[in-house]
């Protein structure tokens, strides 16, 4: 795993810091959080993490798990987001596929790119940064907003943007919705979740409540918690690489964006994300508490870590049995959602 420069240099004066990858465990429609028990859910989800889990998800998630597609072994979290397609101009639809991070190890299947920082990369503002609990969950984003006019009357997530790729490493400027125009190394999803918890509740009815977000930009330094959520927890973010450029071909000029997220979102304005947390015991405590930073936390030191054809080797059953690949007259869920 490669490290920025700056990175490096500032790594003496740094908090902990988990930039880390997570192979593909599924692609269903499956979503324990909104959708407990439905199979299937509304829309296609890519899901990483660890192999507890199902349609239906309680307690601590952390005990259960046998095997995870993430580096850190230790971590049966999991981490999921809407699916990419392209929808080609004769009204027919093919899945996007999903690029490895050029900074993580090769051999990735897929999946992604998940951070656990502190108040920004460098630093925790000088205070104690708190594990989420067993049980704990949340969601960021609203896939009810689909229009510019509902998203400036909902401003409330700064930390959900696209990015058009230059190469793997491009990470500016980011973007509020989907690129205009064709991207010549993809495009990237970011899904920065708030880290302020009411410290009480591990869930709300509409997995938000129980957080508050006071970041102000990507990895940025957070503005400090309010009274009614005191608690600072790590920083989750999720990046996921989309391989557009071999669709680039047929995106006439001059036509508008092609790419639609799985549950008919053609700007990017409903773009979300879900978080479940399954770290086993103490152990992301212990890497919060230390001062490593990135691939220098693997290796006992203080977490476990595996290699890559152990993360790839993880998987779940197929609980919703349904085509996902190739050219598809509809998006799964897509005629549901109509």
């Amino acid at each position: 795993m490669k490290i920025p420069t700056i990175l490096l240099a500032l790594a003496a004066q740094s908090q902990a810091a988990l930039r880390f990858g997570c192979s593909t465990l599924t692609i269903q429609r499956l979503d324990p959080l909104v959708e407990p028990g439905r199979a299937p859910s509304s829309h296609l989800h890519q899901i990483v993490g660890g192999n507890a889990f199902n349609a239906t998800m309680e307690g601590d998630v952390g005990e259960r798990g046998t095997c995870t597609t993430c580096t850190f072994s230790e971590d049966f979290s999991n981490y999921w987001t809407a699916v990419m397609f392209f929808k080609h101009p004769n009204g027919t639809y093919h899945r996007v596929p999903i690029m490895q991070n050029t900074a993580l190890p090769n051999g990735i299947n897929g999946g992604m790119t998940v951070y656990y920082t502190q108040q920004d990369f460098f630093n925790n503002g000088n205070q104690k940064i708190t594990s989420f609990p067993p049980g704990f969950r949340m969601v960021v984003g609203n896939p009810g907003i689909q229009t510019a006019a509902d998203a400036q009357k909902n401003p409330g997530y700064p930390g959900l943007k696209f990015v058009c790729l230059q190469n793997k490493g491009t990470r500016f400027p980011e973007l509020a919705e989907f690129p205009t125009q064709p991207c010549v190394g993809g495009i990237m999803t970011v899904h920065h979740f708030p880290s302020c918890w009411d410290g009480k509740n591990a869930d709300s009815a509409d997995h938000q409540s129980h957080m508050f977000d006071t970041q102000v930009g990507a990895f940025q330094a957070a503005r400090a918690c309010p009274a009614s959520h005191p608690v600072r927890m790590p920083q989750v973010a999720y990046e996921t690489l989309w391989d557009t450029t071999q669709f680039n071909g047929l995106w006439p000029a001059g036509s508008p964006n092609p790419f639609v997220l799985s549950y008919s979102d053609e700007h990017g304005y409903g773009t979300h994300a879900d978080y479940l947390f399954g770290w086993k015991g103490d152990s992301l405590q212990r890497a919060m508490d230390s001062n490593c930073m990135f691939q220098a936390c693997e290796n006992g030191n203080p977490l476990k870590s595996q290699g890559v054809a152990q993360m790839n080797a993880c998987t779940v059953d197929t609980v919703v049995n349904e085509e996902t690949d190739g050219w598809l007259t509809s998006m799964p869920g897509q005629n549901a959602m109509a």
